[in-house]
């Protein structure tokens, strides 16, 4: 089964790739983080993002993202995320002034009927 990963966009071109691999992922400035982005617009642990099996379908992963109080905040499709967020394919997610597209491995019809069913 393919993993989901964020990649990370500069000038809307794909710098680095982010496998997420484990159920629990940091992103923040401090040099444990699992996504280390160092430069003082990030927080030391801006961001918690968080992969878990689907509760309907066996070979699929829902990823959620939650702001870990940064203080540049932590962004979906440019608007604030509040609370646990799930991503979907194709999301632009922003760290502080970082840009990542999250990327999924599904096919389009499929994740739509998963979601109906969630709503």
């Amino acid at each position: 089964m393919p993993l989901p990963m964020l990649a990370q966009l500069v000038d809307d071109v794909v710098a680095t790739k982010f496998v997420l691999d484990k159920p629990r992922m940091m992103i923040g400035r401090h040099p444990e983080s699992d996504i280390q982005i160092n430069e003082i617009a990030v927080s030391g642990q801006h961001a918690i993002l968080e992969v878990e099996q689907n509760a309907f379908l066996d070979d699929v992963v829902d990823v959620y993202i939650t702001d870990n109080g940064s203080t540049n905040g932590t962004f979906v499709n440019d608007l604030p995320v509040k609370g646990r967020q799930r991503l979907n394919n194709n999301d632009i997610v922003r760290i502080a002034w970082h840009t990542f597209q999250f990327i999924e491995d599904i096919n389009g019809e499929l994740e739509k009927t998963a979601y109906t069913l969630d709503s």
